[in-house]
């Protein structure tokens, strides 16, 4: 039995049309899924700390970012993410002010080098610390890599092992926000 024209759609085979069905299914979930993210992150109005339930009883953030990420245009989105954690009016509002740290580490080490600048990664970076981010970088890591130490962006403070850095926050009372 054969099916007639349109049947299943100007003539194709049915499993055109369910690769093509499928196929426009994931291009509007991408869609919608990308629409959502903008509107989140664009459109989101300023929180307050009763929109927070974790902030309930809490008198003041102090967080460690343990900072992997190699990628200058992946890093740029994230700082801004870092400071939006900072200066967010429910953090802010907090009985103590927040404390932020960041160390450094792993690929993450070449975004500090002045040798692979990257101007908006440097510009973050001044921006940290002018607002009070304390920032370390793992000397263990710029020697694996290969980084001259001299190339490294003043603002950072250099520590032997990051790890022994994101480990004493930790026992500080520090949360570890994990960047890989």
């Amino acid at each position: 039995m054969t099916a007639g024209p349109g049947s299943f759609g100007r003539g194709r085979s049915p499993g055109r049309k369910a690769m093509s069905d499928s196929g426009n299914r994931i291009v509007r979930l991408l869609a919608a899924l990308s629409l959502t993210f903008t509107l989140l992150v664009f459109g989101a109005p300023a929180a307050t700390a009763e929109e927070y339930a974790a902030l309930d009883g809490v008198n003041g953030l102090k967080t460690v970012f343990d900072f992997g990420q190699g990628s200058p245009e992946k890093a740029v989105v994230v700082f801004q993410a870092i400071r939006d954690v900072y200066r967010e009016k429910s953090v802010t509002s907090l009985a103590t002010p927040p404390a932020t740290v960041i160390v450094f580490r792993s690929g993450a080490v070449k975004l500090l080098s002045t040798a692979d600048r990257n101007e908006k990664v440097a510009e973050m970076i001044r921006q940290f610390k002018k607002d009070g981010v304390r920032m370390e970088v793992c000397m263990f890591a710029v020697k694996v890599l290969g980084v001259d130490p001299d190339t490294l962006l003043p603002e950072i403070e250099k520590v032997p092992n990051g790890f022994v850095s994101v480990s004493g926050y930790q026992a500080q009372g520090y949360s570890v926000i994990s960047v890989p």
